[in-house]
């Protein structure tokens, strides 16, 4: 399926500055780029190409599978145009940094804190960057692949009969 053309000049922008890798599935479009262009990527899509709503920020462990192990994903919106766009920032290592985006879209505050606390990523230049989901003195980083689980086994009944029909009590 061939990239709307609306997307075009968004794409041909992002090529010729950020050396960005275009990545089309199902009408969804997304451009990688190096990390260190966040900031300046999320400027221009602000203010030049109208993507006034930053709607959510996630990340991917890739573990095993890349040597930029955790990839940080951005989703843009334009209300104005009616158009979705990710961006997709892979990052060096198990300690890995980036700039906040907080200071152009102040609604990443909590988004960021968010992937903060559940995948390790630091946020340099964030106004309060502390956890938000897991209590304060919680060690670790559940989201990461490398994250021990450290439960115990949910009991679950396995023969379908013995949920339908309820056995007595031993003391019955």
């Amino acid at each position: 399926m061939a990239i709307s053309a609306e997307y075009q000049p968004v794409i041909a922008a992002f090529q010729e500055r950020f050396n960005a890798e275009v990545r089309e599935f199902r009408g969804e479009v997304t451009l990688i780029l190096s990390s260190e262009h966040n900031v300046e990527a999320a400027q221009a899509l602000r203010d030049e190409f109208g993507f006034e709503m930053l709607i959510d920020i996630t990340a991917v462990d890739y573990w095993l599978k890349s040597p930029e192990r955790i990839h940080l994903n951005y989703q843009f919106y334009s209300i104005s145009q009616n158009r979705l766009l990710r961006l997709r920032f892979p990052l060096q290592g198990n300690a890995p940094r980036v700039r906040t985006v907080e200071t152009i879209y102040p609604g990443a505050n909590w988004y960021e804190r968010e992937v903060f606390d559940m995948f390790g990523i630091t946020f340099e230049g964030h106004s309060d960057l502390r956890r938000i989901v897991l209590p304060y003195e919680w060690e670790g980083h559940p989201l990461r692949k490398d994250y021990p689980l450290g439960y115990e086994e949910v009991q679950f009944t396995f023969n379908a009969d013995e949920i339908r029909v309820r056995k007595p009590h031993p003391r019955e």
